[in-house]
């Protein structure tokens, strides 16, 4: 019979996942770090990570597509049950906030070069840009606002908030919250 009082070691994911994990982690806050960074971030050797993946190339390939998974995921599962294209881009906006490392990764650009990356994140930034034309319908920013504007300001306040909870000045709660009313307040008056 197990003892409950006894501590137990924490779970230890595969080498392979821990790559990623570290690669998202370590790359979110200094896209510059070196491979032998992200290996003693995971925990594991610098043959390790190689065994893995080819080099940083490779890595960067793999969090890419990793990161344009979840992040259409965590939109789809957000999204659901909204009852108007404004609420589904709040519920996705809560979302995305926590998960903030994936979204950063993907929004820093370097990620384009690859060309089935550019081509899913074109498709993704198409269909975002229909949710935002049916939420300008609802009344939640006016007809002179640009969509391209609205989508740009709503990455940077998803990316905003994110740097709050990472920096611990506040919950992933509260800075979704500070930041959407912040978004929704400012496109109120967008005006060109």
């Amino acid at each position: 019979m197990m003892n409950l009082s006894q501590k137990t070691p924490p779970l230890r994911l595969p080498a392979h996942e821990a790559i990623i994990e570290a690669g998202f982690q370590i790359w979110s806050q200094n896209p510059r770090a070196s491979l032998a960074e992200i290996a003693l971030a995971a925990g594991v050797g610098r043959a390790t990570l190689h065994r893995h993946f080819k080099g940083r190339d490779d890595l960067m390939h793999a969090l890419a597509t990793r990161s344009v998974e979840e992040i259409g995921h965590i939109a789809n599962q957000a999204a659901k049950g909204a009852w108007s294209y404004t609420i589904a881009m709040e519920k996705v906006f809560y979302a995305l906030v926590a998960s903030g490392e994936r979204h950063w990764f993907l929004m820093r650009g370097d990620v384009e070069r690859f060309p089935d990356i550019k081509a899913q994140l074109e498709q993704q930034n198409i269909e975002f840009m229909d949710v935002i034309r049916r939420a300008q319908k609802e009344g939640l920013f006016p007809v002179s606002c640009p969509i391209a504007w609205v989508m740009q300001s709503y990455d940077l306040m998803v990316y905003g908030a994110w740097q709050m909870v990472r920096d611990e000045h506040a919950t992933s709660q509260q800075a979704s919250k500070l930041a959407w009313h912040m978004f929704k307040a400012g496109l109120k008056k967008a005006k060109i």
